[in-house]
């Protein structure tokens, strides 16, 4: 796989890093911020989109922001898992930081947080 192509747009304050460009591939919302670009069939990222990239890359007062994962709930069980797996691997694991917020020990949310991405290398 070659370097990703990074692109932000600043009008619309978006950030799409492309890691296989002119793949066929699927989009999975991962909340209402975060697309993830996939090829299903051979179980790999082709790209990821934020959304209002300055706000997620906003600082709260204990760290980096963090966003649950909310699209995953709507996805069968099996495509849930082939998303997982993408996001914990490279190259998305490079931007993304998955972890689990538990409000109770009966309970598990996926969350994300974002890698800090130079936007000077972004074209």
């Amino acid at each position: 796989m070659s370097k990703p192509i990074i692109h932000y747009d600043d009008l619309s304050d978006t950030l799409s890093i492309s890691f296989d460009p002119g793949e066929k591939a699927t989009g999975i919302e991962l909340n209402d911020h975060i697309l993830l670009r996939i090829n299903q069939d051979k179980r790999i990222a082709i790209g990821v989109t934020f959304l209002e990239y300055s706000i997620l890359m906003q600082k709260a007062e204990f760290g980096p922001r963090s966003f649950p994962l909310t699209g995953l709930v709507q996805l069968s069980d099996e495509l849930q898992e082939i998303v997982l797996d993408i996001l914990l691997k490279p190259p998305v694991k490079e931007y993304l930081i998955l972890s689990t917020y538990t409000p109770s020990y009966a309970e598990a949310i996926p969350i994300t947080s974002l890698h800090s991405i130079s936007l000077t290398t972004a074209g």
